[in-house]
């Protein structure tokens, strides 16, 4: 089995977090090639740069159906461009955001999301809204840690998280956590081990995910929603 990791930032840091953690969660003889685009930002803080970051990815997706990967998983908690890499993808393309939350509503009654800082909690409610699971929120709270530090700071960001996910518990009853970043990849068995609850790394569940269904051997289906985009010019100004 082949999977292919898509860090959809340009971040390299990012990038090799993201691949320690897999390295040391994947089977045995699950291949992996953990990458992210030349071109975009460095980092994925708002939607105009989620907006940047697909045309990139795009060409990332095209690259792994030609290389025989079995499934891809897009490493940003954002799903920015999920649509429409699983229109143009022979293989199932695993978003690391919707994964993570449906694995979430099997362990718990409500589900809390940290995300990096304030200016995000509104775009992540507005995910949850649209998926109609509102009713399974607890809360969205900002560690208020830019994405770079996230990265670089594992420490700092251990606690700061520990503190939040706390507040989370006590709060806002949430059951269940998910570390909403890709750049906190690795961080979640700590807090978990101290706040008694399911802390879910978002890098490491779309992994899993991943690996599962192509193990499976299913696809998403091409016949709606993910129906093949039809052959037309494209100008770039």
């Amino acid at each position: 089995m082949k999977i292919f990791v898509i860090n959809l930032n340009t971040s390299a840091e990012v990038t090799e977090k993201m691949r320690v953690v897999i390295e040391k969660v994947k089977h045995t003889e699950t291949e992996i090639k953990v990458v992210s685009p030349s071109k975009g930002p460095v980092t994925i803080e708002s939607s105009y740069d989620e907006a940047y970051a697909v045309p990139p990815t795009l060409d990332l997706v095209k690259r792994a159906n030609v290389e025989g990967y079995d499934a891809i998983v897009l490493g940003c908690f954002c799903d920015a461009g999920v649509e429409a890499s699983r229109e143009i993808s022979d293989i199932p393309i695993i978003a690391m955001e919707e994964a993570t939350i449906a694995v979430a509503l099997t362990l718990g009654s409500k589900f809390g999301i940290m995300t990096e800082v304030r200016a995000r909690v509104a775009m992540k409610e507005l995910h949850v809204r649209r998926a109609g699971l509102l009713d399974r929120l607890a809360s969205i709270r900002p560690l208020e840690l830019s994405v770079a530090d996230l990265a670089a700071k594992p420490e700092v960001s251990k606690e700061r998280a520990l503190m939040l996910a706390q507040q989370m518990i006590k709060d806002d009853q949430a059951e269940v956590l998910i570390m909403g970043c890709a750049a906190m990849a690795g961080y979640h068995e700590d807090i978990a081990r101290q706040v008694g609850i399911p802390v879910l790394d978002p890098t490491v569940v779309s992994f899993k995910v991943a690996e599962m269904i192509a193990d499976l051997g299913i696809m998403h289906s091409k016949v709606g929603l993910y129906h093949p985009p039809s052959p037309k010019e494209i100008v770039w100004y």
